[in-house]
């Protein structure tokens, strides 16, 4: 419910860096200077062949990563990185989905019984015109299976709540794990108190890849929303992650399919940025491969410091 949402917006739009902040760590003083180390950027990536499927087996050398237009120099590298995934999946459960609702749920069951290893957590949440999760993280497949067949219709969709909401729950689990987010929306905005900024904004704070799964109930754009689907493909390539369109929910768990796919076959790299970043800047960074392939990969960060609004970079 709203009150949900309120308890926690307090953090919620207080946002600071990215999972993986860079700023000044110790200084030494050394010769009269002190020197200053910047820690550590990670940027998890996915390569997609022209099917789109995930390419595996690719070596360092095949990687370029730049920052604000330079080239970084990659100091640590993860093929297929096998590093524990924090995941929340958000279901919309307002009434536009309503007629397909039992599908869609035993689809996402069906899914939470693929991506979910021992040493994962993911957590349920529903949305309609209020936020409920429906299940903290957790690695109890059944239990999970059970809180997403727990959806009941609504109405109105707060789908810009349920990602700031998302994004800081994500952002309060541990360090070193990865983070994503799967959203099944029709991407018809109504409710919101948070704005697509708010939302924005924590999604790239939080660190987590963004797939997003739009069910397109109204075939025809003059019946849809397409704001919203304009609005969730921005964040999602700011993000990382993928975006699917569906037409019909019985692609859906063919769709899951490809989502635990690239969950299991990501890379990891890792610089050091050249030059340092100023406190609070928000950083553009870009990863190719040089066999010209597409690559998912989140687009930038916050610096450690005050955080920028990211919608004027």
């Amino acid at each position: 419910m709203k009150t949900l949402l309120v308890l926690l917006s307090a953090a919620a739009l207080s946002l600071g860096a990215g999972p993986v902040p860079v700023g000044r760590a110790n200084g030494q003083r050394r010769g009269g200077a002190i020197q200053v180390e910047t820690n550590l950027v990670e940027i998890l990536a996915s390569v997609i062949d022209a099917h789109g499927e995930p390419i595996p087996g690719l070596t360092q050398d095949q990687f370029q990563i730049s920052e604000d237009g330079v080239p970084q120099k990659i100091v640590r590298f993860e093929a297929q990185t096998d590093r524990p995934l924090d995941l929340v999946l958000m279901v919309d459960s307002s009434a536009s989905e309503f007629e397909d609702l039992k599908f869609e749920d035993d689809a996402a069951a069906h899914f939470i019984g693929q991506v979910v290893r021992p040493s994962d957590r993911l957590a349920v949440f529903e949305f309609d015109e209020d936020v409920t999760e429906l299940a903290d993280f957790s690695n109890d497949v059944p239990r999970l299976q059970a809180a997403v067949r727990r959806v009941v219709p609504g109405s109105g969709t707060s789908m810009y709540d349920a990602l700031v909401l998302a994004s800081n729950e994500l952002k309060r689990r541990p360090a070193g794990r990865r983070r994503a987010m799967v959203l099944v929306t029709d991407a018809g905005e109504t409710t919101s108190e948070a704005s697509f900024d708010d939302a924005r904004h924590a999604a790239i704070s939080s660190g987590a890849l963004l797939y997003p799964v739009i069910v397109r109930v109204v075939k025809s754009e003059n019946g849809r929303n397409t704001a919203g689907e304009h609005a969730l493909i921005t964040i999602q390539d700011d993000t990382g992650g993928a975006m699917f369109f569906l037409d019909d929910l019985r692609q859906l768990h063919s769709v899951f399919d490809r989502i635990d796919r690239e969950l299991r076959t990501q890379y990891l790299l890792g610089y050091y940025p050249k030059p340092e970043p100023p406190p609070g800047s928000y950083r553009r960074v870009e990863v190719k491969v040089k066999s010209g392939d597409v690559v998912h990969f989140r687009k930038g960060y916050f610096a450690a410091g005050t955080p920028e609004k990211a919608e004027d970079q």
